[in-house]
């Protein structure tokens, strides 16, 4: 799941990830925190890349919601946002990473960590 309130990210973020080799994945795009807990209810995905500035529901909100439904949700945090105090909330919110916006291909090892995970084979 992608969740990101620019569309032209969010198909940024499906070519990155569409990029790693041997693996191939079916996205689910939301625009707003609220979406993002609803469509994770719904269809439970491997893992969420969560933008942190979301309009109304930011995205650790959404992350705390969606830990709500399923504590083992594989929340991965990517932001624009690259500071001490993020990284901290972040890492607090025990996420399986962080990635900066401007270093986009730092998502292949850790979809890769979530995807080889046996638990989802």
């Amino acid at each position: 799941m992608i969740v990101d309130d620019h569309a032209a990210m969010r198909r940024v973020l499906k070519t990155v990830v569409s990029s790693i080799p041997k693996t191939s994945f079916e996205f689910i795009e939301c625009e707003s925190g609220e979406d993002a807990v609803v469509q994770y209810a719904l269809k439970k995905p491997d893992c969420v890349l969560m933008d942190v500035q979301l309009k109304q529901m930011n995205g650790f909100d959404a992350t705390k919601r969606i830990r709500s439904i399923d504590a083992d949700a594989n929340v991965v945090i990517v932001t624009s946002f690259d500071s001490p105090s993020i990284r901290l909330k972040a890492e607090a919110m025990s996420v399986k990473g962080f990635v900066s916006k401007e270093h986009l291909s730092d998502i292949h090892p850790i979809i890769l960590s979530i995807h080889q995970d046996p638990s989802f084979l």
